[in-house]
């Protein structure tokens, strides 16, 4: 929950009586079950309620955000609505920022360059990076310190990576290497192993690593760093995947001088996925709602999570519940790939007793998962 005069936009007292009912909504033949952990966590809370605290602070000033405070329409939409405007809309620039303007940075952190931008700008910040994030920018650090590449589990263009890989160049030789799932990370113990000539690598990696990055030094010593929404199943995999590569270059004796790893998963995400499980695990579920933002990377991380089991929808808001015939999603196969919403055809049975699984992404406020499972029971009596 967001605190203070914040909670009348994104509190709900439907989910706050579901929390005491043991995380169960029951009406006429439907059974909702909530996953116990879900929505807002406190690096997104710290963060809006921030955002919100600076317009108030600042009445006659002039304050921007660096982009989406989170990845969540419904809450940059209200930012907006406040008077806070973005420097990602097509219509502003940073370089328009003076030393009269307050500017946000977001949750996901900015990079190196962008602070030296907006500090020598001479404007107001007011930093909002999560917790987490920070933890994994410290780790970074330290392998750059210490003549390690970074190897990024993360999202080429996600705000998050950007702004770690941007850390691991804080010394000259820092360097890093940045993979998106199991299959790229396949492909890396191969250069490493040198199963794959070193030639063809910048063909596959060109986009995703350091400019001067030289696959012959730069895969000599490795470490382990993530994107904090990111998969821990997936992350752990391609962790041992990297380990049993440098094994078998230069073998286990000398496994410590070529390998590091920190758990830089976030508390949080990682606590939404588990109790997803433990949710899929305990109830006889007919289908999931996931909850989120389309471009929210722990939300489409428990969406993967769902399908492996059962018929999942990963929905942006409470209108894409259509109809009992017809639903907006984002198909679980695109967790990865490009957002493309597509239409579920009869996704909710119209007869007999249903049980359906929800959770709802850390940037997801309580009062739009309240939404949903009113619409969800209101669909379910039509039959």
């Amino acid at each position: 929950m967001v605190a203070g005069e914040l909670a009348r936009d994104y509190d709900s007292e439907l989910v706050e009586t579901i929390r005491g009912n043991n995380f169960i909504y029951r009406e006429g033949r439907v059974a909702i079950h909530l996953a116990q952990e879900f929505g807002f966590c406190y690096g997104v809370d710290r963060a809006v309620d921030y955002a919100y605290q600076t317009r108030k602070k600042f009445p006659n000033r002039t304050v921007y955000l660096t982009g989406e405070i989170i990845h969540n329409p419904h809450v940059n939409t209200r930012l907006r609505s406040v008077g806070i405007r973005f420097l990602s809309d097509p219509s502003e620039s940073s370089d328009q920022i003076n030393e009269d303007d307050v500017v946000i940075l977001p949750a996901f952190g900015v990079t190196i360059e962008e602070l030296e931008r907006l500090t020598n700008s001479g404007c107001t910040l007011v930093d909002t990076t999560c917790g987490s994030v920070l933890n994994v920018w410290k780790n970074v650090r330290q392998y750059a310190r210490d003549g390690y590449t970074a190897v990024i589990h993360g999202k080429v263009k996600h705000e998050e990576t950007q702004a770690t890989a941007s850390q691991a160049r804080i010394t000259d030789n820092g360097r890093y290497v940045i993979v998106l799932n199991r299959e790229e990370a396949v492909l890396l113990c191969d250069y490493i192993t040198r199963e794959k000539s070193l030639d063809s690598f910048s063909s596959y990696f060109r986009n995703a690593c350091s400019a001067d990055f030289n696959p012959s030094q730069d895969l000599v010593r490795v470490g382990l760093a993530n994107q904090t929404t990111m998969l821990m199943s997936e992350s752990l995999e391609i962790g041992q995947l990297i380990r049993r590569a440098m094994i078998t270059r230069y073998g286990e004796q000398n496994i410590d001088k070529h390998y590091q790893a920190f758990d830089t998963i976030c508390s949080a995400t990682q606590d939404r996925q588990d109790a997803m499980q433990i949710l899929l695990d305990s109830a006889d579920l007919d289908l999931a709602i996931v909850i989120g933002g389309y471009n929210s990377s722990n939300t489409r991380n428990l969406a993967r999570i769902c399908a492996r089991k059962v018929p999942t929808y990963h929905i942006a808001e409470p209108t894409c519940l259509t109809s009992t015939s017809e639903l907006r999603h984002l198909p679980s196969a695109s967790s990865t790939g490009a957002i493309v919403e597509q239409v579920a055809r009869d996704w909710l049975p119209n007869s007999g007793n249903l049980s359906i699984g929800v959770s709802a992404g850390a940037s997801t406020p309580d009062n739009i998962v309240g939404q949903v499972i009113s619409r969800l029971a209101e669909l379910a009596k039509i039959e």
